[in-house]
């Protein structure tokens, strides 16, 4: 099994915006893509949805408000159902640091490369989103292939 394995730091006094943006629909809306649906609670779906690009439906499997938010991958390309995304947080002086892994991939395939890079230009959106209160989500996002 392979990992994507990512760390940001946020300037924010405290984890409670972050987790909010990893939690709240219009929070995710607001760094992910601007098609975000579902309900933010455990055992719940929360889907993203990226025009005709693509789509992920994620099962909410961990909320620990504050410190984690855990995803499984119900449906979306085959290469990503079953793998799990993670968000730990934790505060370190006037930082809240993002702990970001995606993990359960089979293998290190082309796809996977292509989106840790994602991962990492929409990391740097939810930094932006939290502490400016403007993201990149999609459709605004950072394009750097013909993928999504």
């Amino acid at each position: 099994m392979a990992d994507i394995l990512h760390r940001v730091g946020i300037k924010s006094p405290s984890t409670a915006d972050t987790y909010n943006a990893l939690t709240a629909i219009d929070g995710l809306s607001g760094w992910w893509t601007n098609e975000t649906s579902g309900e933010s609670k455990v055992g719940e779906m929360v889907r993203f949805r990226f025009g005709d690009r693509g789509f992920f439906d994620m099962r909410v499997v961990e909320l620990d408000p504050g410190k984690r938010v855990l995803w499984q991958v119900a449906d979306g390309p085959q290469e990503w159902i079953d793998t799990k995304v993670g968000f730990e947080l934790k505060q370190e002086d006037d930082f809240t640091v993002v702990l970001f892994k995606h993990q359960g991939w089979k293998e290190p395939i082309e796809f996977m490369h292509h989106c840790s890079t994602k991962w990492g230009t929409f990391l740097l959106s939810l930094k932006a989103f939290v502490e400016t209160g403007k993201g990149a989500p999609y459709p605004n996002d950072v394009r750097i292939d013909n993928w999504l």
